[in-house]
């Protein structure tokens, strides 16, 4: 490559690294209200529906959420979006048109044939995730019936997949990102209208769970239909797998797929030891799950989606310099939210459950079984942060063998850590198991990309992250303190609002001035771009 080339080359990198904030930003923000969404969704649900009834609806909700994340998030962008993308850089517009096509046409087919086999073999997948079931009269079927109903969800969540894809391929990302939040929409409505009705006719208030699950389907399946159709890739489907795209595709699923394999032995073993812990083990356990979700989904996963086809695009003109340093880039300010996260968490745990959930059936001791998951789940944000970060970078460079390698050593350690831990405690040690797998996980992963790139700059990372450390303990120690020494002198529901909210507005202030003091660019960077954003507006 000439010196004029290569010279243009690293220009065209740091402006996608410039654009990576806006795009992170418009992912973000649909993520945000999502996010903002779904909270309210789980402050309805944890007051407005007993225990077993929660315990029941998520383990039935396990399948298909699961597969929400893995395919929205996971298998199918990071299958489609590096073929779309060279597709469209090789060989234009229409030929991309015709290979999304062509994939819709493979996709409808899987997603019904696994939609049509869940809902047949719903009461041994069952049996698998929550035999503990068994022991409370009418949890089991409840639960059979719950997931029997619930599966027609995972054709139109898949579906609304592939077209997620393709718009993150064209770098639309907004209806994209803000379509997840019908999900909720459906949810909330469906909560607060139904439950009384049903059970005024005889029938289970969980059901009214499954209608608000389907109409969200529908809902975001359907939103993205005008986008889809203006960029042409709402044709009708066609189902060709002679096609190159296509198989190029499928190529990487596969290896992908093992990797579902294991995360789905994980996911069972993780719901059949809760299912076996008591009432309520699920249901701690998915609380403290969702509020880990809040800030990683707000700009971590964000961040890792906006990377991908950047990142794709840099492997495939073999650029791994280049590629060092967008990664490192997208690490850094991953880590800067992930960080202080995990140390809110941990240090304001108790009191934010409080904030956020003590209402209705949802009590005190509900709000001390959740805090405790959150403080292991909560403390291990940074290193799934950092997971999300490093994968997308494998699958850009057409490397699915070595994430799938590393997701069954991770395996490994959870089985290991979980049934060490889960006796002495309880529901908690699932959570630790968790929090201690995802650490191995990153260790091994950033191990194996050093291999693979030979430099993943890690002074570079390392020091931003010193950075961020030092910012958040300070944030954890104020924030802990001022929510502590205010709820003795705090009565009714004031002692149970105040001291989380005040507390993380004490945490955010002294973070944002101590990441400022000690020199945080990554402050900057954000700053910047969201200033780039507003002026772009006007």
């Amino acid at each position: 490559m000439s010196a004029e080339g290569s010279s243009q080359g690293a220009s065209d990198a740091e402006s996608e690294r410039t654009k990576l904030v806006g795009r992170a930003g418009i992912v973000g923000a649909g993520t945000l209200a999502s996010r903002l969404l779904g909270l309210a969704r789980d402050m309805v649900l944890a007051a407005v529906f007993s225990r077993q009834e929660t315990d029941a609806f998520f383990v039935a909700w396990t399948i298909p959420n699961a597969l929400r994340q893995l395919l929205g998030e996971g298998v199918m962008s990071s299958a489609v979006v590096p073929v779309l993308s060279a597709k469209i850089a090789k060989e234009g517009d229409e030929a991309a048109r015709a290979f999304v096509q062509r994939a819709r046409g493979v996709s409808v087919v899987a997603l019904a044939l696994v939609t049509v086999a869940g809902m047949v073999f719903a009461r041994p997948l069952t049996e698998l995730f929550a035999a503990g079931y068994h022991d409370v009269p009418g949890e089991f079927e409840r639960t059979v019936t719950l997931t029997r109903e619930l599966f027609p969800y995972l054709f139109f969540i898949g579906t609304a997949a592939l077209g997620m894809a393709c718009l993150h391929a064209m770098r639309r990302f907004v209806v994209a990102s803000f379509a997840p939040a019908l999900l909720n929409v459906g949810f909330l409505v469906a909560a607060l209208a139904l439950p009384a009705l049903l059970a005024r006719n005889g029938m289970d208030r969980a059901q009214a769970l499954v209608i608000g699950a389907l109409a969200g389907g529908v809902l975001q399946m359907v939103a993205q239909w005008p986008a889809l159709a203006r960029l042409g890739f709402l044709r009708r489907p066609i189902v060709d797998l002679r096609d190159p795209g296509v198989r190029d595709a499928l190529r990487r699923i596969a290896p992908m797929t093992l990797g579902v394999g294991v995360y789905y032995i994980d996911l069972t073993l993780s719901r059949r030891f809760l299912s076996e812990l008591g009432t309520g083990a699920q249901s701690y356990f998915n609380w403290a799950s969702r509020l880990c979700d809040f800030p990683q989904g707000i700009f971590v996963m964000a961040l890792s989606t906006a990377a991908l086809p950047s990142l794709a695009l840099l492997a495939a003109k073999g650029d791994m310099k280049e590629l060092a340093k967008t990664y490192a880039h997208g690490m850094r300010l991953a880590m800067f939210v992930a960080i202080p996260a995990s140390v809110a968490l941990v240090a304001l745990g108790e009191p934010l459950v409080a904030t956020l959930f003590q209402r209705g059936a949802f009590d005190a001791t509900a709000v001390h079984e959740t805090a405790r998951a959150l403080a292991w789940q909560g403390g291990a944000i940074w290193t799934v942060s950092a997971v999300r970060q490093v994968i997308p970078v494998f699958y850009a460079l057409g490397d699915t063998r070595t994430p799938v390698i590393v997701s069954a050593l991770d395996l490994v350690a959870f089985i290991v850590i979980a049934f060490v831990l889960r006796g002495p405690m309880g529901h908690v040690g699932i959570s630790a198991a968790i929090a201690g797998s995802s650490a191995v996980q990153m260790l091994l992963l950033v191990v194996a990309l050093k291999h693979r790139l030979g430099t993943i700059r890690a002074g570079e990372i390392g020091a931003s992250m010193a950075r961020t450390l030092v910012s958040s303990i300070a944030a954890g120690v104020a924030g802990a303190s001022t929510a502590s020494s205010l709820a003795p002198h705090l009565g009714g529901h004031l002692a149970r609002l105040m001291p989380g909210i005040v507390g993380g507005v004490v945490f955010v202030a002294v973070f944002v001035v101590v990441a400022r003091i000690v020199g945080s660019s990554e402050q900057a960077l954000l700053l910047a771009g969201v200033k780039r954003r507003i002026l772009r507006r006007r």
